[in-house]
């Protein structure tokens, strides 16, 4: 690690050693892990540990514990630097990546999850500090949908690889595992050697705060939590569950989505800069309500696995304009609150996380259906906050009733 510098000096820095690039750098190297590990898991648990919903449930509410923590944060960049916690953080993701076959058992991955989620969140916490700080306004969007570009292009690698190699060459789980998390802990120890740290203009604030003219952020980020865990617990599950389908076939799933993400991120980075995030966040969490109803449809109406994945992919599309809710909050934010707040944001994102999981494992045993009603709901809740973003959000117009409510100064 070398000498800090201000990020208005990073311009005289080779290209490729820039606060900028080091965002794709990171961008591209968590995926890795965390999508390998993702891209295997439903096949695992099921095959490896004879998981059921009930358990699958218990599992991804204990990798969230540590997201609902993510507030903790704030203490430990008193002592440790942002970029320097991330890399970290992104380095431990790798190890305990590394190693999860090694615990084929309730128990032994409840574990390994614990310490691969706190890489996981820390590390994200800390990224979307690090992004909104380093990146301008103006170009925070489009910048951002190519940030969500990078990290799809990586995964398609990872998907690719597996996809092309789980058959032909009858890999096992503990081998595609310690590749991954393997190079996800090279490149971040490469990452910490080889940038300089970056110091941004405004030093962030290093204690828990909650303001008042955020609570429209705090709320829009607590129900994206709460319907998130629905997709990301429930709807791969589904797919090997009802559908059948093998690790390829699903990681090939995966892959369609990361090529229209690829394409599609850019251009919803721009369309959020060109259409502010008011229009943004309306459309995705329209999109979401109808896409949620019509997975409980196929549960209902016996809709089949064609429908199923169609959903899957536009699911994905919706989800990556969530961007739009990072750069709401960076056009209202005092510039020292982001560090703190993207780690309060966080910690409010997972509160649903921790229990949710869990309490909707047993309800999809009784009936899958009324899960992903569950989360049309919750998006349709969604949709009614987005309608009070403004149209042109800046500190004194956080939401469409600051100026018959102006938040008190604070």
């Amino acid at each position: 690690m070398l000498k800090p510098i201000p990020l208005s000096e990073a311009e005289n820095l080779p290209l490729w050693r820039r606060p900028i690039v080091l965002l794709f750098v990171m961008a591209m190297t968590m995926p890795i892990a965390f999508n390998a590990w993702s891209a295997l898991l439903n096949n695992f648990v099921i095959e490896v540990a004879n998981f059921d919903g009930a358990d699958i449930g218990l599992l991804h509410t204990v990798r969230e514990i540590p997201g609902f923590l993510a507030v903790g944060v704030i203490a430990v960049i008193i002592f440790v630097r942002e970029q320097v916690l991330g890399l970290i953080s992104l380095a431990l993701l790798g190890v305990a990546t590394a190693v999860t076959a090694w615990f084929p058992s309730l128990g032994g991955l409840l574990f390994v999850t614990l310490f691969s989620s706190i890489g996981f969140h820390y590390y994200e916490t800390v990224n979307q500090s690090l992004q909104l700080q380093w990146l301008p306004k103006d170009r925070a969007p489009q910048t951002l949908g190519w940030l969500v570009a990078m990290g799809s292009a990586a995964t398609l690698v990872v998907y690719g690889l597996i996809v092309l190699t789980w058959e032909r060459f009858d890999l096992a789980y503990n081998t595609v595992f310690m590749a991954a998390g393997g190079l996800t802990l090279f490149l971040a120890v490469f990452c910490l050697v080889a940038y300089p740290q970056f110091d941004a203009p405004t030093p962030q604030t290093k204690k828990l705060i909650l303001r008042r003219r955020y609570w429209l952020y705090y709320l829009l980020q607590f129900m994206a939590g709460a319907r998130r865990q629905i997709f990301v617990v429930f709807a791969g599950f589904m797919m090997v569950e009802k559908f059948g389908f093998d690790v390829h076939e699903l990681t090939g799933l995966y892959m369609i989505n990361l090529m229209i993400n690829m394409t599609v991120a850019p251009l919803l980075g721009k369309a959020v800069a060109r259409f502010g995030e008011r229009r943004t966040l309306i459309f995705e969490y329209a999109g979401l309500a109808l896409v949620f109803a019509a997975y409980g449809g196929i549960y209902w109406f016996g809709w089949g696995v064609l429908l199923a994945a169609v959903l899957y992919v536009i699911d994905h599309i919706l989800f990556a304009l969530a961007l739009a809710l990072k750069t709401y909050f960076q056009k209202i934010a005092d510039p020292a609150d982001i560090a703190p707040t993207a780690a309060v944001a966080f910690t409010i994102n997972h509160i649903a996380a921790v229990f949710l999981p869990a309490l909707l494992g047993l309800l999809w045993v009784i009936s899958p259906g009324a899960v992903f009603g569950l989360a049309a709901a919750m998006a349709l809740i969604s949709l009614g906050l987005s309608l009070l973003v403004p149209r042109h959000p800046e500190p004194g117009n956080e939401t469409i009733l600051s100026k018959y409510a102006p938040a008190p100064a604070e």
